[in-house]
């Protein structure tokens, strides 16, 4: 099942598949894209909101905003 995050306003599903994680944009008219970005395998589940604050913060260094886990 993937887990959905906000990532400084855009909204990204990421799900693990046997070893690999899968990362996809969710567009403002839900649906999915490749979201253009790999996470390592090594990356854990708690590990995701750092990678993805590493992967974006200078993207958003002029938008207020966080990254967070979105209940679907």
């Amino acid at each position: 099942m993937a887990q959905r995050f906000n990532v400084f306003g855009r909204l990204f599903d990421i799900e693990r598949r046997g070893e690999q994680w899968l990362a996809l944009y969710v567009g403002n008219d839900g649906k999915r894209a490749p979201a253009g970005f790999v996470i390592p395998e090594f990356v854990t589940d708690g590990e995701l909101e750092q990678f993805l604050f590493d992967l974006f913060h200078e993207q958003a260094a002029y938008k207020k905003g966080s990254i967070s886990r979105v209940a679907r």
